[in-house]
């Protein structure tokens, strides 16, 4: 039990394990910073995961396709795409993406996927909701584009890839974790401060660096619901705003939970208010060689 008169600064001492919580958010501020290094490194594997299976089972399974109805002849030569198969053609199609071979793009071909890229004879089309872009061929492109080339190549490809997008997202995921505490310790610590709550700068810090945790598990979940198909791409749009949103929520009500400063406890000193220096003290000095008062009065009688 927790002596009755310990400070209500140091009575509160919860143990840093999962940041899904307020209190568990606020119990981060004082755990050693191993501990917050590794909740992060768990999530980020966790999100690492998510898009990889995306990765491997929405989108490469359309490349795999695509790649089986290319034509036995077709070549990139010079930056231009000499094709020998129909055109406007459907190389593959899933529900986030298509392949379409269109030389001359016309048009006539349309895919209800999210993403649709249509190769023409001198530069890619990519449509998504937002329109178009192209895309020329460098002209120092030349390779087969056929079934027999790609294939192989692709089945080398596709492992390091997957690798690289796991060992990406772990990284982009701690450094912008880090960045964004970095970003939100000093409101954070603003906000300690004058809410005379019991954080220090490099506390404020790992306080906000677990904040976004339940952000970032709210982008796993709107990450694995879109691999499933169900969000489009303005959910998922809306899902990148909504773990941000719930980062600054986290961020600070845990800072609202974290204990005040005891009353028996010195406040901080206020950095943004100047104190007026002691005036000089004006007494006259005493004169040491006046008779003392008692002796006057009695020299009077």
């Amino acid at each position: 039990m927790t002596d009755a008169a310990e400070p209500e600064s140091t009575a509160w001492r919860p143990t840093a394990w999962q940041p899904l919580t307020p209190r568990g958010v606020a119990a981060f501020a004082r755990a050693p910073l191993m501990r917050l290094l590794l909740v992060q490194f768990v999530f980020a594997l966790a999100a690492a995961v998510a898009v990889v299976w995306f990765l491997r089972s929405d989108w490469f399974s359309t490349i795999h396709e695509a790649v089986e109805n290319l034509p036995a002849q077709g070549e990139m030569k010079g930056g231009k795409l000499e094709w020998v198969g129909d055109s406007p053609l459907l190389l593959g199609e899933g529900h986030f993406l298509a392949f379409v071979v269109d030389t001359n793009h016309t048009g006539l071909l349309r895919s209800p996927a999210q993403i649709q890229v249509e190769f023409g004879r001198e530069d890619i089309y990519f449509y998504s909701l937002a329109g178009y872009t192209r895309w020329p061929y460098p002209s120092e492109w030349n390779f087969g584009v056929n079934r027999s080339e790609l294939k192989p190549k692709w089945g080398a490809w596709e492992p390091p890839i997957l690798w690289l997008a796991f060992g990406g997202t772990i990284v982009w995921c701690l450094v912008s974790w880090w960045v964004m505490a970095t970003i939100y310790f000093l409101p954070v610590w603003l906000g300690g401060f004058f809410g005379n709550r019991d954080l220090k700068p490099l506390q404020s810090w790992r306080l906000a660096g677990a904040g976004v945790m339940p952000g970032a598990l709210v982008m796993i979940a709107t990450i694995v619901a879109y691999g499933f198909g169900a969000l489009d791409l303005v959910q998922l749009a809306a899902g990148v705003v909504a773990h941000f949103l719930v980062g600054w929520v986290y961020v600070f009500w845990g800072v609202w939970v974290t204990p005040k400063i005891a009353a028996g406890v010195m406040p901080a000193k206020n950095p943004f208010v100047t104190v007026p220096e002691k005036p000089a003290d004006t007494k006259r000095p005493e004169n040491p060689f006046a008779k003392p008062m008692d002796e006057k009065m009695t020299s009077d009688e």
